[in-house]
């Protein structure tokens, strides 16, 4: 179990950076599916923030994306809101789309940090490399330096080579070439089987030795067959099992001091499967055990 007693739970209902909607109820889904009082019965203190604000599509009417100025500002109100929480707490970030993120981090990142970011996608895209502008696809990138300055000059906040990718089987040509060129550490599914997730959790561990934790958990990192309720689903993710034993190495390790559990779209669901699974996962990394 980390360190902490506390838990903080924030709610990003945001869906403005995906090219689909609904993962703006994804909070709400996830309170649904009793993350609050599963942790309670963990032994932790919990406190329900409730939701940063964030502007509904149809009351943007005439734009289209990447609404830019929207996004900024609701991660910089995440972001403010990390920022004052108490020493000794740990926050809980339910979205919503991947590029509240950007608030998550650099919210939680009181110096040098390590990032577990753990997606079928690296979300490593800029302006000049995103095939389709979505802003979801590149909060990890903009966390690196990297796209709009109008983002990266509010939420730079790790070095690349601080960054580890897990789960990965999607990558745009543009993204590839940056994540090399920038020296991020990435697992692919191909590694993931060859390697066998134990190993690649405890590699991933050794190659951010000492530092803090972050983990970015995207549910589409998990097989579609098991998480249905994703905007941009890729078959061939990570199992169950997998998904579990890498949340309970890393909580081991008391080393993790924050949380994103993103992506969650309640419309493309199957009775609250995909959420009630990262709720799941969630328990795991903040310790709960089979025996």
């Amino acid at each position: 179990m980390p360190p902490m007693e506390r838990v903080a739970v924030v709610g990003v209902p945001m869906d403005l950076g995906a090219g689909r909607r609904g993962v703006d109820m994804g909070p709400s889904a996830l309170r649904y599916a009793r993350l609050l009082e599963e942790l309670e019965a963990l032994g932790y203190l919990v406190e329900d923030l409730g939701d940063v604000r964030v502007p509904v599509a149809e009351t943007l009417r005439g734009r289209k994306g990447p609404y830019l100025e929207e996004i900024r500002q609701a991660a910089l109100d995440l972001k403010e809101r990390l920022r004052a929480l108490p020493e000794g707490v740990f926050p809980i970030v339910l979205g919503g789309d991947h590029s509240l993120s950007m608030g998550s981090v650099s919210g939680v990142a009181k110096g040098r940090l390590g990032v577990i970011w753990v997606d079928a996608h690296a979300d490593f895209n800029t302006p000049e490399t995103s095939p389709s502008g979505n802003i979801h696809g590149m909060p990890l990138a903009v966390l690196s330096g990297l796209g709009y300055t109008r983002l990266t000059e509010v939420f730079q906040a790790v070095d690349p080579r601080d960054v580890v990718l897990i789960g990965v089987r999607s990558l745009d040509p543009g993204e590839r070439r940056l994540l090399r060129e920038m020296g991020v550490r990435v697992y692919t599914m191909h590694e993931v089987d060859r390697l066998g997730i134990a190993r690649i959790a405890e590699e991933a561990l050794a190659y951010l030795a000492g530092l803090p934790l972050h983990v970015s958990l995207d549910a589409d990192v998990l097989d579609p067959t098991l998480a249905p309720g994703v905007g941009t689903p890729v078959p061939g993710g990570l199992t169950y099992r997998e998904a579990h034993l890498l949340m309970e190495i890393l909580a081991q390790t008391g080393r993790v001091r924050s949380l994103d559990l993103v992506e969650v779209n309640p419309i493309l669901d199957e009775r609250n499967r995909t959420a009630e699974m990262m709720v799941g996962l969630a328990l795991s990394l903040l310790g709960k055990r089979i025996l």
